[in-house]
Protein backbone atom coordinates (compact mmCIF):
# COMPACT_ATOMS: atom_id res chain seq x y z
CA UNK A 1 0.00 0.00 0.00
CA UNK A 2 1.53 3.50 -1.08
CA UNK A 3 2.45 6.22 1.53
CA UNK A 4 3.53 10.20 1.14
CA UNK A 5 6.70 10.62 2.96
CA UNK A 6 7.52 14.68 3.19
CA UNK A 7 10.42 16.13 5.07
CA UNK A 8 9.14 19.22 6.19
CA UNK A 9 10.18 22.96 6.97
CA UNK A 10 10.85 24.14 3.23
CA UNK A 11 8.44 27.64 1.82
CA UNK A 12 6.09 26.86 -1.25
CA UNK A 13 7.36 28.82 -4.07
CA UNK A 14 6.21 28.81 -7.59
CA UNK A 15 2.73 27.91 -9.59
CA UNK A 16 0.11 25.20 -9.28
CA UNK A 17 -2.89 24.77 -11.36
CA UNK A 18 -5.61 24.12 -10.34
CA UNK A 19 -7.79 20.92 -11.36
CA UNK A 20 -11.79 20.25 -11.81
CA UNK A 21 -13.42 19.85 -9.17
CA UNK A 22 -14.57 16.48 -8.28
CA UNK A 23 -17.68 17.67 -6.38
CA UNK A 24 -18.99 19.36 -9.72
CA UNK A 25 -17.74 16.36 -12.05
CA UNK A 26 -19.29 13.43 -10.61
CA UNK A 27 -23.51 14.90 -10.62
CA UNK A 28 -22.41 16.12 -13.91
CA UNK A 29 -21.24 12.62 -14.84
CA UNK A 30 -24.14 11.29 -13.71
CA UNK A 31 -26.42 13.56 -15.92
CA UNK A 32 -25.77 12.01 -18.79
CA UNK A 33 -27.84 9.13 -17.76
CA UNK A 34 -30.55 11.85 -18.58
CA UNK A 35 -30.01 11.99 -22.26
CA UNK A 36 -29.40 9.99 -25.28
CA UNK A 37 -26.67 11.16 -27.91
CA UNK A 38 -23.32 11.97 -26.74
CA UNK A 39 -22.46 14.41 -23.83
CA UNK A 40 -19.00 16.21 -23.82
CA UNK A 41 -17.60 17.25 -20.80
CA UNK A 42 -14.41 19.53 -20.62
CA UNK A 43 -11.81 19.69 -17.52
CA UNK A 44 -12.66 16.57 -15.73
CA UNK A 45 -10.08 15.77 -12.55
CA UNK A 46 -8.12 12.30 -12.80
CA UNK A 47 -9.71 11.06 -9.75
CA UNK A 48 -10.10 7.53 -8.25
CA UNK A 49 -14.08 8.87 -7.35
CA UNK A 50 -13.88 9.84 -11.28
CA UNK A 51 -12.87 6.24 -12.42
CA UNK A 52 -15.38 4.56 -9.76
CA UNK A 53 -18.82 6.46 -11.39
CA UNK A 54 -17.16 6.06 -15.12
CA UNK A 55 -16.82 2.21 -14.02
CA UNK A 56 -20.79 2.58 -12.47
CA UNK A 57 -22.14 4.52 -15.90
CA UNK A 58 -20.39 2.23 -18.02
CA UNK A 59 -22.60 -0.85 -16.06
CA UNK A 60 -25.67 0.89 -16.57
CA UNK A 61 -24.83 0.90 -20.55
CA UNK A 62 -22.72 4.51 -21.19
CA UNK A 63 -19.94 4.57 -23.81
CA UNK A 64 -17.38 6.49 -22.51
CA UNK A 65 -13.82 8.21 -23.95
CA UNK A 66 -11.45 10.68 -22.77
CA UNK A 67 -10.26 11.55 -19.69
CA UNK A 68 -9.50 15.29 -19.38
CA UNK A 69 -12.21 15.56 -21.99
CA UNK A 70 -15.20 13.00 -21.78
CA UNK A 71 -17.68 11.99 -24.41
CA UNK A 72 -20.20 10.31 -22.88
CA UNK A 73 -23.44 8.43 -24.38
CA UNK A 74 -26.12 6.47 -22.58
CA UNK A 75 -28.71 5.48 -25.53
CA UNK A 76 -30.01 3.25 -23.46
CA UNK A 77 -30.07 2.49 -19.86
CA UNK A 78 -29.73 -1.51 -20.13
CA UNK A 79 -29.03 -2.01 -16.19
CA UNK A 80 -30.70 0.79 -13.72
CA UNK A 81 -28.32 -1.24 -10.88
CA UNK A 82 -25.71 0.37 -8.95
CA UNK A 83 -24.16 -2.70 -7.08
CA UNK A 84 -22.63 -2.51 -3.74
CA UNK A 85 -19.03 -3.30 -5.34
CA UNK A 86 -19.33 -0.46 -7.55
CA UNK A 87 -20.26 2.50 -4.85
CA UNK A 88 -19.53 0.80 -1.62
CA UNK A 89 -15.99 3.61 -1.94
CA UNK A 90 -17.75 6.79 -2.94
CA UNK A 91 -21.27 8.55 -1.36
CA UNK A 92 -21.89 10.18 -4.50
CA UNK A 93 -22.96 7.12 -6.58
CA UNK A 94 -26.40 7.99 -4.80
CA UNK A 95 -26.33 10.73 -7.55
CA UNK A 96 -27.62 8.18 -10.21
CA UNK A 97 -30.86 7.54 -8.25
CA UNK A 98 -32.91 10.83 -9.40
CA UNK A 99 -31.66 10.15 -13.46
CA UNK A 100 -32.25 6.81 -13.53
CA UNK A 101 -36.32 6.78 -11.64
CA UNK A 102 -36.52 9.90 -14.50
CA UNK A 103 -35.97 8.31 -17.96
CA UNK A 104 -35.54 4.74 -17.04
CA UNK A 105 -38.56 4.37 -14.55
CA UNK A 106 -36.81 2.52 -12.11
CA UNK A 107 -33.57 2.23 -10.24
CA UNK A 108 -32.13 -0.57 -7.44
CA UNK A 109 -29.28 1.62 -5.94
CA UNK A 110 -26.70 0.22 -2.90
CA UNK A 111 -26.61 2.33 -0.11
CA UNK A 112 -23.43 4.18 -0.20
CA UNK A 113 -20.13 4.20 1.59
CA UNK A 114 -17.37 7.01 1.24
CA UNK A 115 -15.95 8.86 4.49
CA UNK A 116 -16.61 7.61 7.32
CA UNK A 117 -17.42 10.94 8.94
CA UNK A 118 -20.76 11.09 10.32
CA UNK A 119 -24.55 10.70 9.43
CA UNK A 120 -25.30 11.91 5.55
CA UNK A 121 -28.59 10.21 5.42
CA UNK A 122 -30.16 9.80 2.02
CA UNK A 123 -33.83 10.09 3.67
CA UNK A 124 -33.83 13.47 2.18
CA UNK A 125 -33.40 11.85 -1.50
CA UNK A 126 -36.19 9.08 -0.91
CA UNK A 127 -38.49 11.67 0.52
CA UNK A 128 -38.19 13.66 -1.72
CA UNK A 129 -39.05 11.14 -4.67
CA UNK A 130 -41.77 9.93 -3.31
CA UNK A 131 -43.23 13.33 -2.80
CA UNK A 132 -42.91 13.16 -6.20
CA UNK A 133 -45.07 10.43 -6.74
CA UNK A 134 -42.22 7.84 -6.61
CA UNK A 135 -42.69 4.14 -4.36
CA UNK A 136 -39.54 3.53 -2.79
CA UNK A 137 -38.30 0.52 -0.70
CA UNK A 138 -35.13 -0.62 1.01
CA UNK A 139 -34.13 -4.20 0.52
CA UNK A 140 -31.47 -5.78 1.43
CA UNK A 141 -28.92 -2.60 1.41
CA UNK A 142 -30.50 -1.23 -1.95
CA UNK A 143 -32.83 1.48 -2.40
CA UNK A 144 -35.40 0.50 -4.89
CA UNK A 145 -37.61 3.40 -6.41
CA UNK A 146 -39.86 2.91 -9.20
CA UNK A 147 -42.44 5.52 -11.05
CA UNK A 148 -43.94 5.18 -14.02
CA UNK A 149 -43.96 8.89 -14.42
CA UNK A 150 -42.09 10.93 -12.10
CA UNK A 151 -44.92 14.41 -10.95
CA UNK A 152 -43.76 18.13 -9.75
CA UNK A 153 -43.94 18.81 -6.32
CA UNK A 154 -43.03 21.57 -3.79
CA UNK A 155 -40.18 19.76 -1.66
CA UNK A 156 -39.11 20.59 1.66
CA UNK A 157 -35.27 20.26 2.63
CA UNK A 158 -35.41 19.35 6.47
CA UNK A 159 -31.13 19.73 5.95
CA UNK A 160 -29.10 21.48 3.02
CA UNK A 161 -28.05 18.90 1.42
CA UNK A 162 -25.60 19.11 -1.75
CA UNK A 163 -26.05 15.83 -3.04
CA UNK A 164 -29.90 15.90 -2.20
CA UNK A 165 -30.70 18.90 -4.29
CA UNK A 166 -28.55 18.06 -7.13
CA UNK A 167 -30.40 14.53 -7.33
CA UNK A 168 -33.59 15.88 -7.11
CA UNK A 169 -32.57 18.32 -9.47
CA UNK A 170 -31.95 16.35 -11.75
CA UNK A 171 -35.04 13.72 -11.25
CA UNK A 172 -37.35 16.87 -11.77
CA UNK A 173 -36.16 18.03 -15.12
CA UNK A 174 -38.30 14.89 -16.51
CA UNK A 175 -40.74 15.28 -13.94
CA UNK A 176 -44.20 16.45 -15.65
CA UNK A 177 -45.26 19.93 -13.87
CA UNK A 178 -42.76 21.98 -12.11
CA UNK A 179 -40.92 21.39 -8.82
CA UNK A 180 -39.94 23.86 -6.28
CA UNK A 181 -36.86 22.73 -4.08
CA UNK A 182 -36.66 24.88 -0.72
CA UNK A 183 -33.74 25.26 1.48
CA UNK A 184 -31.74 24.21 -1.32
CA UNK A 185 -28.02 24.21 -0.87
CA UNK A 186 -26.25 26.74 -2.38
CA UNK A 187 -22.93 25.49 -3.72
CA UNK A 188 -20.89 26.28 -7.00
CA UNK A 189 -21.44 22.74 -7.95
CA UNK A 190 -25.07 22.93 -7.42
CA UNK A 191 -25.14 26.27 -10.07
CA UNK A 192 -22.72 24.26 -12.30
CA UNK A 193 -24.91 21.37 -11.99
CA UNK A 194 -27.85 23.57 -13.13
CA UNK A 195 -25.97 25.37 -16.15
CA UNK A 196 -25.21 21.82 -17.71
CA UNK A 197 -29.20 20.82 -17.28
CA UNK A 198 -29.83 23.80 -18.71
CA UNK A 199 -27.81 23.32 -22.04
CA UNK A 200 -29.25 20.23 -22.53
CA UNK A 201 -32.70 22.10 -22.14
CA UNK A 202 -33.91 21.72 -18.76
CA UNK A 203 -35.85 25.17 -17.44
CA UNK A 204 -34.09 25.75 -14.08
CA UNK A 205 -33.98 28.82 -12.40
CA UNK A 206 -33.03 29.75 -8.63
CA UNK A 207 -29.65 28.02 -8.83
CA UNK A 208 -26.94 29.62 -6.62
CA UNK A 209 -30.20 30.61 -4.19
CA UNK A 210 -32.02 28.70 -1.36
CA UNK A 211 -35.20 27.80 -4.05
CA UNK A 212 -34.65 26.05 -7.03
CA UNK A 213 -37.67 25.66 -9.37
CA UNK A 214 -37.33 23.07 -12.78
CA UNK A 215 -40.15 22.79 -15.05
CA UNK A 216 -39.84 19.44 -16.49
CA UNK A 217 -39.92 18.51 -20.37
CA UNK A 218 -40.48 16.36 -21.70
CA UNK A 219 -36.49 15.07 -23.29
CA UNK A 220 -33.13 16.88 -22.97
CA UNK A 221 -30.52 16.57 -25.48
CA UNK A 222 -26.88 16.42 -25.42
CA UNK A 223 -24.36 18.77 -23.89
CA UNK A 224 -20.85 20.44 -24.17
CA UNK A 225 -20.60 21.78 -20.45
CA UNK A 226 -17.32 22.85 -18.55
CA UNK A 227 -16.63 21.72 -14.80
CA UNK A 228 -15.61 24.58 -12.52
CA UNK A 229 -11.91 24.60 -10.81
CA UNK A 230 -12.13 22.98 -7.55
CA UNK A 231 -12.29 25.34 -4.55
CA UNK A 232 -11.48 22.71 -2.29
CA UNK A 233 -7.86 21.87 -3.47
CA UNK A 234 -7.00 25.56 -3.88
CA UNK A 235 -7.82 26.50 -0.50
CA UNK A 236 -5.64 23.96 0.56
CA UNK A 237 -3.00 24.82 -1.31
CA UNK A 238 -3.44 28.56 -0.08
CA UNK A 239 -2.96 27.29 3.26
CA UNK A 240 -0.22 25.42 2.64
CA UNK A 241 1.50 28.47 1.45
CA UNK A 242 0.34 29.79 5.15
CA UNK A 243 1.94 27.01 6.80
CA UNK A 244 5.29 27.06 4.86
CA UNK A 245 5.87 30.82 5.15
CA UNK A 246 5.58 30.57 1.55
CA UNK A 247 3.96 32.27 -1.57
CA UNK A 248 2.83 30.52 -4.65
CA UNK A 249 0.37 31.62 -7.16
CA UNK A 250 -2.77 29.69 -7.81
CA UNK A 251 -3.59 29.86 -11.10
CA UNK A 252 -7.37 28.85 -12.51
CA UNK A 253 -9.12 29.17 -9.36
CA UNK A 254 -12.50 30.68 -8.97
CA UNK A 255 -11.79 33.84 -6.33
CA UNK A 256 -15.72 33.97 -5.75
CA UNK A 257 -15.79 30.64 -4.78
CA UNK A 258 -13.47 30.99 -1.79
CA UNK A 259 -14.80 34.09 -0.52
CA UNK A 260 -15.27 32.97 2.82
CA UNK A 261 -11.60 31.07 3.31
CA UNK A 262 -9.95 34.29 1.84
CA UNK A 263 -11.58 36.60 4.29
CA UNK A 264 -10.12 34.20 6.88
CA UNK A 265 -6.31 33.51 5.90
CA UNK A 266 -6.67 37.60 5.70
CA UNK A 267 -7.42 37.73 9.00
CA UNK A 268 -4.75 35.30 9.79
CA UNK A 269 -2.12 37.77 8.37
CA UNK A 270 -1.78 36.28 4.83
CA UNK A 271 -1.71 38.66 1.99
CA UNK A 272 -3.88 37.13 -1.23
CA UNK A 273 -3.95 39.58 -4.25
CA UNK A 274 -6.25 38.84 -7.18
CA UNK A 275 -4.62 37.70 -10.63
CA UNK A 276 -5.53 37.40 -14.34
CA UNK A 277 -6.02 33.82 -13.82
CA UNK A 278 -6.20 33.35 -10.64
CA UNK A 279 -4.72 34.54 -7.13
CA UNK A 280 -1.18 35.48 -5.31
CA UNK A 281 -0.82 34.02 -1.81
CA UNK A 282 1.97 35.23 0.34
CA UNK A 283 2.54 33.65 3.87
CA UNK A 284 2.37 36.38 6.91
CA UNK A 285 5.00 37.60 8.80
CA UNK A 286 3.16 35.52 11.81
CA UNK A 287 -0.17 33.21 11.65
CA UNK A 288 -2.67 35.24 13.88
CA UNK A 289 -5.18 32.01 15.36
CA UNK A 290 -8.94 33.13 14.50
CA UNK A 291 -12.19 31.20 15.32
CA UNK A 292 -13.99 28.78 12.48
CA UNK A 293 -17.31 27.93 11.96
CA UNK A 294 -18.23 25.44 9.32
CA UNK A 295 -20.97 26.02 7.50
CA UNK A 296 -23.17 25.38 4.25
CA UNK A 297 -21.91 27.71 1.21
CA UNK A 298 -21.91 30.45 1.45
CA UNK A 299 -20.24 29.65 4.68
CA UNK A 300 -16.88 28.22 5.64
CA UNK A 301 -17.17 25.00 3.93
CA UNK A 302 -16.75 21.85 6.11
CA UNK A 303 -14.05 20.10 3.25
CA UNK A 304 -11.23 22.87 4.37
CA UNK A 305 -12.12 22.45 7.88
CA UNK A 306 -8.96 20.02 8.96
CA UNK A 307 -6.87 21.64 6.65
CA UNK A 308 -7.08 25.32 8.42
CA UNK A 309 -7.19 22.95 11.62
CA UNK A 310 -3.86 21.90 10.85
CA UNK A 311 -2.85 25.66 10.43
CA UNK A 312 -4.51 26.94 13.47
CA UNK A 313 -1.94 23.98 15.07
CA UNK A 314 0.74 26.26 14.60
CA UNK A 315 -0.95 29.85 15.13
CA UNK A 316 0.13 32.42 17.57
CA UNK A 317 -2.71 31.82 20.45
CA UNK A 318 -5.60 29.97 20.76
CA UNK A 319 -8.36 29.01 18.23
CA UNK A 320 -11.61 27.54 18.52
CA UNK A 321 -13.19 25.65 15.56
CA UNK A 322 -16.56 24.59 15.31
CA UNK A 323 -17.89 22.04 12.96
CA UNK A 324 -21.54 22.74 12.16
CA UNK A 325 -21.68 20.02 8.94
CA UNK A 326 -20.65 16.90 10.23
CA UNK A 327 -20.36 15.30 13.73
CA UNK A 328 -17.91 13.01 12.83
CA UNK A 329 -15.36 15.23 11.36
CA UNK A 330 -11.98 15.46 13.86
CA UNK A 331 -10.60 12.45 13.54
CA UNK A 332 -7.13 13.83 11.91
CA UNK A 333 -7.09 15.38 15.27
CA UNK A 334 -5.36 12.20 16.69
CA UNK A 335 -3.00 12.13 14.10
CA UNK A 336 -1.86 16.20 14.17
CA UNK A 337 -1.48 15.66 18.33
CA UNK A 338 1.26 12.67 17.55
CA UNK A 339 2.75 15.82 15.63
CA UNK A 340 2.52 17.86 18.39
CA UNK A 341 -0.28 20.15 18.03
CA UNK A 342 -2.36 20.78 20.92
CA UNK A 343 -5.92 20.09 20.31
CA UNK A 344 -8.62 19.46 22.66
CA UNK A 345 -11.87 18.69 21.26
CA UNK A 346 -15.30 19.61 23.57
CA UNK A 347 -18.48 18.12 21.70
CA UNK A 348 -18.47 19.96 18.48
CA UNK A 349 -15.55 22.10 19.01
CA UNK A 350 -11.70 21.68 18.71
CA UNK A 351 -9.67 24.06 21.19
CA UNK A 352 -6.27 24.46 19.07
CA UNK A 353 -3.70 26.39 21.40
CA UNK A 354 -1.05 27.20 19.01
CA UNK A 355 2.57 25.48 19.21
CA UNK A 356 5.77 26.59 17.82
CA UNK A 357 6.26 23.77 15.55
CA UNK A 358 4.76 20.48 14.68
CA UNK A 359 7.22 17.24 14.42
CA UNK A 360 7.40 14.69 11.22
CA UNK A 361 5.38 11.34 13.18
CA UNK A 362 4.54 8.31 11.29
CA UNK A 363 0.49 9.08 10.41
CA UNK A 364 -2.47 7.19 8.82
CA UNK A 365 -5.24 9.16 6.82
CA UNK A 366 -8.90 8.18 7.57
CA UNK A 367 -10.50 10.24 5.48
CA UNK A 368 -10.22 12.29 2.20
CA UNK A 369 -9.45 15.77 4.10
CA UNK A 370 -7.84 14.49 6.74
CA UNK A 371 -5.14 13.35 4.50
CA UNK A 372 -4.70 16.59 2.77
CA UNK A 373 -4.31 17.90 7.03
CA UNK A 374 -1.60 15.53 7.01
CA UNK A 375 -0.29 16.53 4.21
CA UNK A 376 -0.14 20.44 5.43
CA UNK A 377 1.32 19.34 8.95
CA UNK A 378 3.91 17.06 7.30
CA UNK A 379 4.85 20.20 5.09
CA UNK A 380 5.29 22.61 8.16
CA UNK A 381 6.67 20.24 10.14
CA UNK A 382 10.32 19.91 11.66
CA UNK A 383 11.55 16.60 10.35
CA UNK A 384 9.72 13.42 8.53
CA UNK A 385 5.84 12.59 8.32
CA UNK A 386 4.98 9.51 6.72
CA UNK A 387 1.29 9.01 5.88
CA UNK A 388 -0.08 5.90 5.10
CA UNK A 389 -3.51 4.61 3.78
CA UNK A 390 -3.20 7.15 0.96
CA UNK A 391 -5.68 6.31 -1.43
CA UNK A 392 -8.27 8.56 0.77
CA UNK A 393 -6.26 11.44 -0.84
CA UNK A 394 -6.14 9.97 -4.24
CA UNK A 395 -10.31 10.03 -4.03
CA UNK A 396 -10.14 14.18 -4.21
CA UNK A 397 -6.85 15.13 -5.17
CA UNK A 398 -5.02 14.95 -8.20
CA UNK A 399 -1.18 13.57 -8.44
CA UNK A 400 -1.23 15.88 -5.44
CA UNK A 401 2.49 15.37 -4.28
CA UNK A 402 3.80 16.04 -7.95
CA UNK A 403 2.06 19.65 -7.31
CA UNK A 404 3.71 19.86 -4.42
CA UNK A 405 6.86 18.91 -5.15
CA UNK A 406 6.73 21.50 -8.04
CA UNK A 407 6.46 24.07 -5.67
CA UNK A 408 9.54 23.06 -3.87
CA UNK A 409 8.71 20.44 -0.98
CA UNK A 410 10.21 17.59 -0.71
CA UNK A 411 7.46 15.20 -1.15
CA UNK A 412 7.46 11.37 -2.58
CA UNK A 413 5.26 8.73 -2.64
CA UNK A 414 6.72 5.26 -1.60
CA UNK A 415 5.31 1.90 -2.45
Amino acid sequence: MDKIVINGGKPLHGNVQISGAKNAALPVLASALLTAGTNTFHNIPDLMDIKTIKNLLISMGAAIEGEETIKISVDKIINPTASYDLVKTMRASILVLGPLVARAGTARVSLPGGCAIGARPVNLHLKALEDMGAHVELNNGYIEARAKKLKGAEIYFDLTTVTGTENIMMAATLAQGTTILNNAAREPEVVNLADVLKSMGAKITGAGTDVITIEGVTSLKPAEAEIIPDRIEAGTFMIAAGMTGGEINVLGCNAHHLDALINKLRDTGMKIAPMKNGLKVSAGKKINSVDVKTLPYPGFATDLQAQIMAYMAIGSGLSVISETVFENRFMHVSELLRMGADIVIQGGNAIVRGVPKLHGAQTMATDLRASASLVLAGLAAEGTTEISRVYHIDRGYQTIEKKFSALGADIKRVK
